[in-house]
């Protein structure tokens, strides 16, 4: 009898569920960075189906040495027919089931493409925004979203102090958003483009530069001035709830980033 057969009848020990005993609990433990494709609804309808990293965790008790990671990906394997905001809790209620856990955690970070029309010509190519779900289960229930928003802004005191023009540069604005009710991804990018100096877009030609080029020497904005256009408009939105934004200019002309934040919660 050689040695593996020997091994294949021994009992296989399950040593995540042997007893710890220096009792200290865990408040997340679990799997990051898993690939798996996500679907998500569009405003103009249908479902868009992209790729998703995700980030999936739940409590560990005091006494459990460790958890069962192959469990996190069976729940995630099991939403066959995609993965969407109306298949969240589910997927956090599967996880506290399985792993005999309190709470549950879901992120997911994915690229979602939008078509965009240059303002002139009309020539259309698809956007891409980083967006992303964020939702935790058992005592506490939340849902948040995230998106990534690239705008272009214009520096007012460039324009005031220059006589032949004035600097502008690529602004990143980064939102945390509480929804109360359904709130459209487009919905947020629309809010935050208008805020900025001047959108960007996939496809230019000539009189589409012309018409963007004017528009942010006609809209100057600080970082100062983003973060409260748009938190005027979440205040005014009876859909958001709480918010954050953050928004980080690089500079063209510094050798620095320009940067500022704002969190509000409109229900306290």
């Amino acid at each position: 009898m050689t040695t593996g057969q020997s091994n294949t009848r021994l009992p296989l020990v399950d040593v995540q569920n042997t007893r710890d005993e220096r009792n200290i609990p865990i408040d997340r433990v679990g799997v990051k960075k898993v690939k798996y494709p996500v679907q998500v609804r569009q405003k103009i309808g249908g479902l868009q189906t992209t790729v998703g990293t995700f980030t999936l965790t739940v409590d560990l008790p005091r006494h459990f040495k460790g958890t069962h990671m192959s469990r996190f990906l069976e729940v995630l394997s099991e939403q066959t027919a995609g993965i969407g905001a109306e298949t969240i809790p589910v997927i956090l209620s599967e996880l506290r089931d399985r792993l005999l856990a309190q709470s549950s955690h879901f992120e997911v970070d994915f690229t979602y493409f939008r078509e965009k029309a240059a303002p002139v010509t009309g020539k259309v190519g698809m956007m891409g925004y980083e967006c992303g779900f964020e939702a935790v289960g058992g005592a506490t229930e939340e849902f948040w979203l995230r998106l990534v928003v690239p705008v272009a802004t214009l520096c007012p005191c460039s324009k005031e102090i220059s006589e032949f023009g004035a600097h502008n540069q690529r602004g990143y604005v980064t939102v945390r958003v509480k929804p109360n009710g359904m709130l459209w991804l487009e919905d947020v990018i629309d809010l935050i483009e208008a805020a900025g100096s001047a959108p960007l877009y996939p496809v230019l030609k000539r009189p589409d530069e012309k018409f963007v080029t004017e528009q942010a020497y006609l809209n100057p904005r600080f970082v100062e001035d983003m973060v409260r256009e748009v938190a005027v408009a979440f205040d005014a939105d009876s859909r958001v709830d709480a918010y954050e934004i953050e928004v980080e200019n690089h500079e063209s002309i510094h050798d620095h980033n320009a940067y500022a934040y704002l969190k509000r919660d409109k229900s306290s």
